[in-house]
């Protein structure tokens, strides 16, 4: 991984304060407090397990308007709303109310983190020169772990004061981000000719192929696979496992640590293997990682699990849009990448609910970890496919 440059730092923050309010906080947060919100009875264990699951048809919604959003408004106006809404549906949950005002305010959540998560990086690479584009590029992604770091180490030491404040310290600490994105965003270069090598794509789609098809459908595979670890493994280890919750927030601490490794992790395999062995040691290894629960919830297991899935998160973003990038061409990365979110988040969705609706059958978090390994490993497959065939008329020169 390149040094920093100062240069660097504006793009560099606008994307990194997106991803970890995005997913960091908008997301992240939510599993830490599931335990405590079935534990003092706010709601029951099914209907907070469908809580988690609206922000995941939030994300949907908002990958499917954000491009429309940064096209028709000014991306800071975009950026400050997102925040703004983030913040806000926090706050609203601070005190006890319906099911439906909270669900209201986890799907505000996931189409104002979606949206951080398409326009801020994006915004961050448009004003980075071409030679830093793959250093900057990683680099955002590690506000992902930074986030669930802080609702791992912060949301456990204010739950024990009070769930209602834990909210309240969630929201501030969203704005505060978003103020923090804002200044930086302000301090962005103007985008120059960085469009120079783009130009003659820029009127029509890129002809898409067997092997960006393939990506894309173990993209969406990937993100089906790992939900039971984002959103019911701290609740399966505290109360399924009878951990507790010191136990489980150890374990959570642990999936942010690698979160923020993970981007750098993957700069590492896309430099020493290249991007399609690299995505597809990602996607093995996040397969295994996923299982490791069936296997054992010993310390060292459930670590490892915690660890891995965690660096395999954004880590598998970061290869799956370097892969996009070496097929495409920068002419048309932005466009398949934005097609990419939009598969990942509609399989998010939709694993999200039968997950949730397994989970109120079965009333057992273990079957779904079995299913999510599966999914991992199907996708896995996919990316071995693509390794010889090539889609017409892509370049494969471009490892941005």
């Amino acid at each position: 991984m390149d040094r920093i440059d100062r240069k660097d730092l504006p793009a560099l923050f606008t994307g990194l304060m997106a991803t970890l309010a995005g997913i960091g906080l908008a997301r992240f947060a939510y599993t830490p407090l599931l335990p405590a919100i079935i534990q003092q009875g706010w709601f029951g264990s099914s209907q907070a397990v469908y809580l988690g699951a609206a922000n995941l048809l939030g994300y949907l919604l908002g990958a499917l308007t954000a491009h429309t959003l940064s096209e028709r408004f000014p991306p800071r106006w975009v950026l400050g709303a997102s925040f703004a809404g983030i913040g806000l549906s926090f706050v609203l949950c601070a005190t006890p109310g319906s099911f439906t005002g909270f669900f209201l305010c986890r799907l505000v959540s996931g189409v104002a983190g979606a949206v951080l998560m398409v326009v801020g990086p994006s915004l961050a690479l448009t004003a980075t020169p071409t030679e830093r584009k793959t250093t900057v590029g990683a680099l955002v992604f590690t506000g992902i772990g930074l986030g669930a770091l802080l609702s791992a180490t912060v949301v456990p030491l204010l739950l024990e004061l009070d769930l209602n404040w834990t909210w309240l310290a969630l929201g501030g600490l969203a704005l505060l981000a978003g103020l923090a994105c804002d200044r930086a965003a302000a301090r962005l270069p103007r985008p120059q000719a960085l469009a120079a090598g783009t130009g003659h794509g820029s009127g029509s789609a890129a002809p898409v192929g067997l092997v960006v098809l393939l990506v894309m459908a173990a993209y969406a595979l990937d993100a089906a696979g790992f939900v039971p670890h984002t959103v019911f493994w701290v609740d399966y280890l505290t109360r399924e496992a009878s951990l507790g919750n010191q136990a489980a927030s150890v374990q959570w601490a642990l999936f942010g640590v690698g979160a923020i490794l993970g981007p750098l992790l993957a700069g590492f395999l896309a430099r020493r293997f290249g991007w399609h062995s690299g995505l597809a040691v990602g996607f093995l290894t996040k397969s295994l990682a996923i299982a490791l629960p069936l296997l054992s919830i010993a310390f060292v297991s459930r670590s490892l699990s915690s660890l891995l899935v965690g660096a395999m998160i954004p880590g598998i973003v970061a290869l799956t849009s370097g892969r996009l990038a070496e097929l495409a061409g920068p002419a048309a990365h932005k466009r398949l990448w934005g097609r990419a979110t939009a598969a990942f988040a509609a399989a998010q969705a939709l694993s999200g609910y039968a997950m949730s609706g397994l989970y109120a059958q079965l009333g057992s978090y273990y079957p779904l970890f079995a299913i999510g390994s599966c999914l991992l490993a199907a996708g896995f497959v996919l990316v071995l496919f693509g390794r010889t065939a090539r889609p017409a008329g892509l370049s494969t020169a471009s490892k941005a």
